[in-house]
């Protein structure tokens, strides 16, 4: 299981993105993970806040002790494939970054 919160960016809205997941398969370093979550951002530049979810599915490989690559796709009003990138700070606490096409996100991510 895993928890996100990240500063992100879509179609050039900027926010924040609570999320979390649940790797299916963990095996070899391979994981394949789905997870949800929620986007809360300032789409009409007006500062009313609004809020949407989204699915997300990503797939990666972990060097032990070291960086974690892959790639996936986050589903809310269009599907937006992405690379990924993360890297441990503590035991379970890693930096974390995505990014795809008109899709940004940097932040911070715990496993348990």
């Amino acid at each position: 299981m895993s928890a996100e919160a990240n500063l992100a960016s879509e179609d050039g809205d900027w926010g924040a993105e609570l999320g979390a997941g649940y790797s299916l398969l963990n095996a070899g370093g391979f994981s394949l993970t789905p997870g949800a979550g929620v986007y809360i951002h300032d789409n009409d530049g007006s500062g009313d806040t609004s809020t949407q979810l989204y699915g997300r599915v990503e797939a990666s490989y972990s060097i032990p002790a070291s960086v974690t690559l892959g790639i996936g796709a986050r589903f809310a009003h269009e599907v937006r494939p992405y690379g990924t990138i993360s890297y441990p700070l503590l035991p379970m606490l890693s930096v974390k970054g995505n990014i795809g096409d008109d899709y940004y996100s940097a932040g911070l991510q715990a496993k348990f």
